[in-house]
């Protein structure tokens, strides 16, 4: 093969799940032309990747239709020998089914699927990891199972968070899109307090999430706390869990950060179940959660409210 494209235009955790098959088709096809297509907003987590020869953006700001018909009409005239699209959404289903690629792959559940070439089960909660369910695309090349995802943080990057990296600190990332996937604060707080006084711990976030982390701080009244949020790349973000002692995350785009650089994390699951498929794969991890609860998972996503009223699968035990 000569030139290979594959689509992920879903979100940040999303993004980091395909890059095993970056790295996978790399191996496998070490002289292939290996280019990829994300939605606006995440492709600084692909920057210095050395298995991309390019990397396109859907940007809809201009109008959808326009950003989409215009990726394909570039992507027939790069005559792509095969493309991958692991979004099961129609508009990267369109791009792909009229990429004109000799061979186009990708999920079943694409609404587009009817016009791939050849199309693959994606089944969530039977305990299969989103990694191996986009690596079973390009099983047929000779891929391995599961291979850990890659995201690589610059020397820039590194450069950028070396005031923050001490002997004994720790990450933590308390926020997330879905109210029933995010650990409540007071769990945050009582989290804190169980590091040593001596210990910095450094809140990871994005900009939005800074007011949470300023409220984390004031309660848990520990000396080491230092709020980050929105002053850190992803790819810095990444770098800084790298080396930390330990990282806790909610089940969100932070979980996926860390097991890019395989770092220590321990992971809480409130709603959602690592049986869905996107549970931490560093070689040091942990996930906690609420056992037993008839309620859970209330569905795959998270939920702006418990369905229920009683939000029990918050209740974890931190110790």
């Amino acid at each position: 093969m000569k030139r290979i494209l594959v689509i992920q235009t879903a979100f940040l955790g999303d993004v980091i799940l395909a890059t095993p098959v970056l790295s996978e088709l790399k191996r496998l096809f070490p002289n292939a032309q290996l280019d990829m297509l994300v939605k606006k907003g995440n492709e600084s987590l692909l920057l210095n990747n050395p298995h991309l020869h390019e990397l396109h953006v859907l940007n809809k700001s201009n109008g959808k239709w326009k950003a989409i018909f215009g990726l394909i009409k570039e992507f027939r005239k790069n005559e792509y020998d095969l493309v991958i699209n692991l979004h099961r959404f129609g508009s990267s289903g369109l791009i792909t089914a009229f990429s004109k690629g000799k061979k186009r792959y990708g999920f079943r559940k694409n609404p587009f699927s009817f016009l791939y070439t050849k199309r693959f089960d994606h089944n969530i909660g039977d305990g299969t990891h989103e990694v191996e369910r986009n690596l079973s695309v390009i099983a047929e090349f000779g891929t391995e199972k599961r291979v850990r995802p890659e995201l690589f943080p610059s020397e820039k990057d590194q450069a950028a968070i070396q005031e923050y990296v001490k002997e004994n600190y720790y990450c933590i990332a308390p926020a997330s899109v879905w109210f029933t996937k995010q650990l409540p604060a007071e769990k945050w707080v009582e989290l804190v307090q169980k590091f040593d006084a001596d210990s910095t711990i450094y809140i990871l976030g994005a900009p939005g999430d800074k007011e949470l982390g300023d409220s984390i701080i004031e309660k848990a009244s520990h000396s080491g706390v230092i709020n980050l949020a929105g002053k850190l790349s992803l790819l810095q973000s990444a770098a800084l869990m790298k080396t930390a002692a330990r990282s806790y995350v909610n089940d969100s785009g932070p979980l996926h950060l860390a097991s890019s650089v395989n770092a220590n994390v321990t992971a809480f699951f409130c709603s959602t179940i690592p049986d869905f498929g996107f549970g931490p794969l560093s070689d040091d991890s942990e996930i906690k959660q609420v056992e037993g609860l008839d309620c859970r998972p209330c569905g795959i996503h998270g939920h702006k409210a418990c369905p229920k009223g009683h939000f029990d699968c918050s209740k974890i035990n931190l110790s």
